[in-house]
């Protein structure tokens, strides 16, 4: 069975990136845990059309109505549940991905403060040497988120900026966020269709294109 995967959403700009990598993991078969803080789901209301409430069980309701799912694939949990099995080290053995993750969040997980189930998840990933995906979303860097995330990349986690490329020629803004899914499941070592990967064909002519 494969591991059950974390995506928790912080107060940055860009929730969409991270409903389309819950939909995309539901898709393809995977039980996805998600915790939300409460800027996150301020910014995701102000972004997206989808509105949660307060209370995690409002939530998981609301989500999987949204997603279409039922039952184990999705589970939700609250932000101050020190029970959920993410908040130690013989708890939950999955990957955790912040996304996005709020400079304050990068802060609070880079000097251990685990004032709450997103940062002692972090916390326990890296003590435990698990996959830790950190999706800053911000413009620009200060030395101090600079710092944070140099810390952070030395202790083992991954820094995976919400940076979409262009080389795949996107048409839409929905394409413009599938680049960052795509590169957070190629981080997770889940293979993906939702873009051409650097070499395929799609991406091959396009250079050729521009080499004429």
């Amino acid at each position: 069975m494969s591991q059950r995967i974390c995506v928790a959403i912080t107060g940055a700009s860009g929730s969409p990136y991270a409903l389309r990598l819950i939909e995309v993991l539901l898709a393809a078969g995977r039980e996805v845990d998600v915790i939300l803080s409460k800027a996150g789901l301020l910014v995701m209301a102000t972004e997206t059309n989808l509105t949660l409430p307060g209370k995690p069980q409002g939530q998981l309701q609301a989500m999987q109505d949204y997603f279409q799912v039922s039952g184990e694939q999705l589970r939700v949990y609250g932000r101050d549940d020190w029970m959920a099995p993410w908040a130690s080290g013989s708890g939950q053995p999955g990957p955790l991905v912040i996304c996005p993750c709020s400079t304050g969040t990068l802060s609070a997980i880079a000097t251990g403060a685990s004032d709450n189930l997103i940062e002692r998840a972090a916390d326990v990933a890296l003590k435990e040497g698990r996959r830790l995906i950190l999706v800053p979303r911000e413009s620009p860097y200060s030395e101090i988120h600079l710092n944070n995330m140099l810390s952070l990349k030395r202790m083992g986690a991954v820094i995976l900026p919400a940076s979409p490329g262009f080389y795949h020629r996107p048409q839409s803004v929905a394409e413009l966020v599938d680049f960052v899914v795509a590169r957070i499941l190629g981080q997770l070592g889940i293979d993906q269709t939702l873009m051409p990967k650097w070499g395929d064909s799609a991406t091959a002519n396009n250079g050729e294109q521009a080499g004429e």
